[in-house]
């Protein structure tokens, strides 16, 4: 994996290690929202919610747009899809290496009968 993906991996990983961002990329999920209408659940102040935003923009996972004088933020599933290949190729390899015990397992029971 080239040193630019492992970076996004990283960022990625980071922006999905904290609760309130993964509540964020939730509401996100539903629709684009500003910064205010995503604080009110959360009850954090709007600063707070920014520099969480600026996490899940540094990351990828979010982009925004000025409308007027409002910021609206949207999901941008791009980099979870890339997360999601990366975890898939781990489950592949343990399934494969699972796999491969059981079948070393079946052949020593096999064996000692």
């Amino acid at each position: 994996m080239p040193a630019a993906q492992k970076d996004q991996l990283d960022r990625v990983f980071f922006a999905l290690s904290d609760p309130t961002r993964r509540d964020v990329l939730r509401e996100l999920a539903k629709g684009e929202a500003t910064v205010g209408h995503l604080s009110a659940p959360f009850r954090l102040a709007p600063a707070t919610m920014s520099k969480h935003l600026r996490v899940l923009e540094d990351a990828g996972l979010i982009a925004r747009s000025r409308d007027g004088r409002f910021l609206r933020t949207r999901l941008n599933p791009g980099p979870l899809w890339q997360s999601l290949d990366w975890i898939t190729s781990i489950r592949t390899f343990w399934d494969d290496r699972l796999d491969a015990l059981e079948a070393l397992l079946e052949r020593e029971r096999g064996g000692g009968r």
